[in-house]
């Protein structure tokens, strides 16, 4: 009996060990890795989000989807003496003069570039409004321009570009009509010679936009449809534009700080088979904004804009095409804002 009792009892409690604290990453192998860093957690957390299709951004203008590019491949380049002058008369009403002094370049068969002086003014009148704009020009060799952009409602805007002139089949006129959705554009243009076009924008993603234009010159009996898509983020621009009239075109801006930017597009000409590639930069410095360019012809531009004080500003333009011998630079000033 006592050793069936014995056998029965419970055996005797274990030694009692040392008290051991939980490892500080949990037991098993989360005990051995090192604990996930806040960002990755984070940007699990916008990865899971997801996007609201039914309220993207509206996109920018179908004409402006190289704006950014534009900026510092082409900028305003011009030759010999300029000077423009803004008074403002009250807080809607301004005169403008101004004064160009250079060259202008003749076409020729010869591959040398001729050059002629001229010279003339031009005086103008601005009138700014939150709802209406009205822009004038006249100068002395009697061109007159004429541009009107009035917002007809919250989102339809009218814009009205005229040029007039002495010479006959010369002036050109042309109404756009632009309307701005939540997330889409939409243009209707008419001109003169029988010119109809439209276009229309839409946003696809919030960095993604995509759209197409027509039109119709009833004049020449010509009439051509294109597609662009437009990607944009906080870093970074890229454009792509194709058009049945053998136009390829490729842009890309990237913001490499807030001051400094570089920029490259390509096009191709399917119907010439030209390929022009070209690069360029944007640097705006404390007192002036400094841009340039350099592309596959050989071409070499730079445009520098100093600010000397409040509303006067200095400008300098030069650019060199190596190829054809021909070298361009300019100075000016521009007073009042």
């Amino acid at each position: 009996m006592g050793s069936a009792a014995s056998a029965a009892a419970p055996p005797p409690p274990p030694t009692a060990q040392p008290h051991m604290a939980a490892p500080p990453y949990g037991a098993g192998l989360a005990g051995i890795l090192p604990p996930k860093p806040d960002g990755e957690e984070e940007g699990k957390k916008k990865e899971v989000e997801k996007v609201d299709y039914l309220n993207l951004p509206c996109p920018v203008p179908f004409e402006e989807i190289q704006r950014e590019a534009l900026m510092s491949l082409k900028p305003e380049l011009f030759e010999g003496l300029r000077f423009d002058f803004t008074k403002g008369l009250n807080q809607k009403f301004s005169l403008s003069h101004s004064v160009f002094m250079g060259s202008l370049e003749v076409p020729s068969q010869s591959t040398e570039t001729i050059k002629v002086p001229t010279s003339h003014y031009e005086f103008g009148a601005n009138f700014i409004d939150p709802k209406l704009i009205l822009v004038g020009r006249v100068m002395t060799d009697g061109r007159l321009n004429a541009r009107v952009k009035c917002d007809l409602t919250d989102d339809l805007t009218l814009k009205i570009n005229a040029q007039l002139t002495h010479e006959p089949h010369y002036s050109q006129g042309m109404f756009n009509f632009d309307y701005k959705g939540t997330d889409y554009r939409a243009q209707f243009q008419i001109g003169n010679n029988a010119f109809y076009g439209a276009n229309y924008i839409q946003s696809v993603t919030p960095n993604l936009s995509m759209g197409t234009e027509i039109f119709w010159l009833g004049h020449q009996r010509k009439s051509g449809i294109g597609f662009a898509s437009r990607y944009n983020s906080d870093k970074m621009v890229g454009t792509l534009q194709v058009a049945s009239t053998g136009i390829v075109a490729l842009s890309y801006v990237q913001k490499v700080s807030e001051k400094v930017s570089l920029a490259s597009d390509f096009m191709y000409n399917h119907m010439s088979r030209d390929v022009t590639s070209s690069f360029g930069y944007d640097y705006m410095l404390r007192q002036c904004r400094l841009r340039g360019k350099f592309d596959s012809n050989g071409v070499v531009a730079a445009y520098l804009e100093e600010r000397l004080n409040m509303g006067v500003n200095f400008l300098l333009s030069a650019e060199i095409d190596h190829s054809k011998k021909n070298y361009k630079f300019g100075f000016g000033m521009t007073v009042g804002e």
